[in-house]
């Protein structure tokens, strides 16, 4: 059905942390000054992307999923929603501090078809930016105490982190994006959140946003466990390949071009993300422009592609 790319349309979410460089960083056109993600790849009923090239040009991710199995080589798999989502995020302030159940949890308490373990590439980020990474408890007493007398400094590890850093984020661990940072997100398809500590903030209404602490005190896990991969690394043709994670619900990679590569398609799908520079992919003899902020599905049948020019992407895949 597709012998090109289906390059997608994000859709935006805006939030109390969000800001603007998704409009300076990337030329979206971003619905406020309080946009805090930007959905490239997604066929979550809460923001489904939009295809924008042919034949379901108008047509959403998740219709294309349920309705054209064939694009995903979807009677090999055994995932009943589309099973990845990948976002940008502009924390122009400090997200909350949250944590996610895993799969049977979210199944059992929730109804929903995912947990959500993700990961972190960092596009950007002001000096001195930080993460909330993980806890200093030892049991799950010792965390629980520590949550009811408010003793966050006490509880939370913080990690300085800069561009081009990667952090792998199981489900179950607790975590925040720090202010100043831009991040690209690849994750299970879930948006099932519960968030523990938002610095008492309020809206304009003067309300603070609902906390879930019984929630998350049962999904957290006790120790916190920090979780490292290789960075292998192998060059083809004109491009450079390094593994970031090869895990159990997905599998993420940095692609360096520089100049031309000639690539086969040997997964079900590849998702795409160009996070700078120009390049162009070419299936059939027809080319396609992919600059810095295009977002791409790869889809079954597609046997081989050439990639030309100058630029940085994140491929993922299950």
């Amino acid at each position: 059905m597709y012998k090109e790319p289906i390059f997608l349309k994000p859709v935006f979410q805006e939030r109390i942390w969000g800001g603007q460089k998704l409009w300076t960083q990337y030329g979206y056109q971003i619905p406020s000054e309080q946009t805090g993600e930007a959905w490239v790849i997604s066929a979550h009923p809460n923001g489904p992307s939009i295809i924008q090239n042919g034949p379901l040009q108008g047509h959403n991710l998740k219709d294309a999923w349920e309705n054209h199995a064939e694009l995903f080589n979807k009677s090999s798999s055994n995932h009943d929603a589309y099973p990845l989502l990948v976002k940008i995020l502009d924390a122009n302030d400090d997200l909350s501090v949250q944590v996610h159940p895993d799969d049977s949890y979210a199944r059992e308490m929730e109804g929903e078809s995912y947990g959500k373990t993700e990961c972190w590439y960092v596009l950007s980020a002001e000096e001195d930016s930080e993460i909330i990474f993980g806890h200093h408890a030892k049991t799950r007493e010792q965390m629980e105490q520590m949550m009811d007398q408010g003793k966050w400094n006490d509880l939370l590890q913080r990690v300085k982190v800069k561009q081009g850093d990667f952090i792998y984020v199981p489900s179950g661990t607790l975590h925040a994006i720090g202010k100043g940072i831009v991040i690209l997100e690849t994750q299970q398809s879930s948006d099932i959140t519960y968030r523990v500590y938002d610095y008492d903030r309020t809206d304009d209404q003067g309300n603070t946003r609902e906390l879930h602490l019984d929630r998350a005190k049962q999904v957290t896990t006790v120790p916190h466990k920090h979780v490292d991969f290789s960075r292998d690394k192998r060059v083809v043709d004109d491009l450079t390949i390094t593994s970031l994670a090869e895990a159990e619900y997905f599998a993420v990679s940095h692609w360096h071009l520089n100049g031309r590569t000639m690539q086969k398609l040997d997964k079900d799908f590849l998702q795409v993300s160009v996070i700078e520079g120009n390049a162009e992919i070419t299936v059939e003899g027809k080319t396609f422009e992919a600059n810095k902020g295009t977002h791409f599905i790869l889809p079954y049948g597609i046997e081989e592609y050439e990639l030309t020019g100058e630029a940085e992407l994140i491929v993922s895949w299950t």
